[in-house]
């Protein structure tokens, strides 16, 4: 298990166009894993040739593509930020830092849109619905965050179940239950990068696939 360096999780469906940014972004010391779920637009040649570990994961879903990354990271703290542009990979060190330092479990992006385009008002509507959900179950957080710090070991045994977009969900139900000490920290949320679609709040069937997954999480 290295323990000076960070990977990082990027989930991937035709992210061709943003991946360049996002993996030159990244903070020295943090090691890009980029899992393609069923890419057509070049993405996994363009991780790899910007120096990139590529996985494949057939299964399509966002939670199938975290799971793989984290099941083959080496380091000990290990990140997940979405391949979309949206995010600062920069922001990634400050979200580490209470982990590594053992004061905090998990330690989640609480988004901050940087322009009004930047977060669709009804993805952002269900966002807040869904915190507030969890707030009330004793879990004091605002946004179901895309960009996120943990020890590798402890998110594995915690379980996460689901291999869709309920995934960031259940992550925050299972940490609630099993006593996380969960920590919120602001990071700008920007517009994403041109020539990229939104899995979720991009077409009626994705925001329909997401209500349903995130639906199930509730049951478990």
């Amino acid at each position: 298990m290295r323990t000076d360096l960070v990977d990082v999780i990027l989930p991937c469906l035709d992210e061709a166009a943003a991946l360049p940014n996002v993996l030159r972004g990244l903070p020295p010391g943090f090691r890009a894993i980029v899992v393609d779920n069923g890419s057509t637009d070049g993405s996994p040649e363009v991780a790899a040739k910007l120096g990139a570990t590529v996985l494949h994961e057939s299964r399509r879903g966002y939670g199938a593509a975290v799971h793989t990354g984290l099941e083959a990271a080496g380091s000990e703290v290990v990140c997940v930020l979405d391949a979309d542009g949206s995010l600062d990979p920069g922001e990634l060190s400050r979200l580490v830092e209470p982990v590594s330092a053992g004061e905090a479990d998990l330690v989640a992006g609480r988004r901050v849109p940087t322009t009004r385009s930047a977060w669709p008002w009804h993805a952002r509507a269900a966002n807040a619905g869904l915190s507030a959900l969890l707030r009330m179950r004793g879990l004091a957080v605002h946004d179901i965050a895309p960009i996120r710090a943990s020890r590798r070991v402890a998110l594995l045994e915690l379980g996460v179940a689901d291999r869709g977009f309920g995934y960031p969900l259940e992550l925050l139900v299972r940490a609630r239950r099993a006593g996380w000490r969960v920590r919120e920290l602001d990071v700008a949320y920007g517009p994403r990068a041109d020539g990229t679609v939104s899995k979720v709040s991009g077409s009626a069937r994705g925001t329909l696939r997401a209500a349903r997954d995130m639906a199930r999480v509730w049951r478990v």
